[in-house]
């Protein structure tokens, strides 16, 4: 990938410094730039070229298997059709992306960092490259500017209706984490998010991990800083009123 983005700046020298532009232009013509290097570094024995990397440069069957539900990684996901027709929810997805940041729309020092991108799983698909398949995933995803925001208790809440970039939809399945959404209890168009762990397979039975569940708010401590022993459960918002402990009520039971 950085090998193809130094080829693009030395291609197009007048516009190495628009990130922007450069982003794009390596989006567009990565699949065309990898297929030919691979093919110009097979022509020379010298070269080591794995088999994964040969098939993938070949490119997939133009037959592509669709799903409506998909098991990996420990999670099993469903497309956002499948889940309209069922009593469960399992077509959330979050993903931790390096992207592109820009202040305003002409911003000429734009950063790199990571973020979470929180979207609903459109479609399924799984490429087959012969001698491996990889399962795909189409994916709506929510704007972050303007979509996505945390509360005053650490609650990350999404508006489902803010899409974002319709051009920038697919990820690995192997990338996602599933998430699942629920309407915010103060109304509105906000959905809160609930985050989940991979599930546990022992004997053929599926099991919450229960005690791996991350906490759903930010402002919550994990169950690990806790000391469950010496932990006194208090409310600090209001003033606490001391009862005495009532003796004489007590029964006292008679030797026989």
């Amino acid at each position: 990938m950085c090998e193809h983005l130094s080829f693009v700046r030395t291609l197009h020298p007048m516009k190495a410094k628009n990130e922007k532009w450069l982003q794009a232009e390596h989006k567009r013509s990565f699949s065309s730039w990898f297929k030919r290097k691979i093919e110009t570094e097979l022509a020379h024995p010298e070269y080591s070229i794995s088999q994964q990397i040969r098939w993938l440069a070949h490119e997939p069957k133009r037959e592509v298997l669709s799903y409506s539900g998909y098991g990996i990684g420990g999670y099993y996901y469903n497309t956002r059709d499948h889940d309209s027709r069922s009593t469960t929810q399992n077509s959330g997805v979050m993903v931790e992306a390096e992207s592109l940041h820009m202040s305003i729309a002409k911003d000429k020092n734009p950063i790199y960092a990571n973020m979470l991108y929180y979207g609903v799983i459109e479609d399924i698909w799984e490429l087959n490259y012969t001698q491996f398949k990889i399962p795909i995933f189409r994916c709506k995803w929510v704007d972050n500017k303007g979509g996505v925001k945390v509360d005053e208790n650490g609650f990350t809440l999404v508006d489902l209706n803010k899409e974002g970039d319709p051009n920038d939809q697919f990820i690995f399945a192997s990338q996602a984490k599933q998430v699942f959404y629920v309407n915010d209890p103060n109304g509105g168009r906000w959905s809160v998010v609930l985050t989940t762990k991979p599930k546990l397979y022992d004997r053929g039975d599926v099991c919450d991990n229960i005690e791996e569940t991350p906490s759903f708010s930010r402002g919550l401590p994990e169950s690990d800083d806790i000391d469950n022993e010496d932990v006194a459960y208090v409310r600090e918002d209001c003033e606490g009123i001391y009862v005495e402990e009532d003796t004489t009520s007590r029964k006292k039971r008679k030797r026989t």
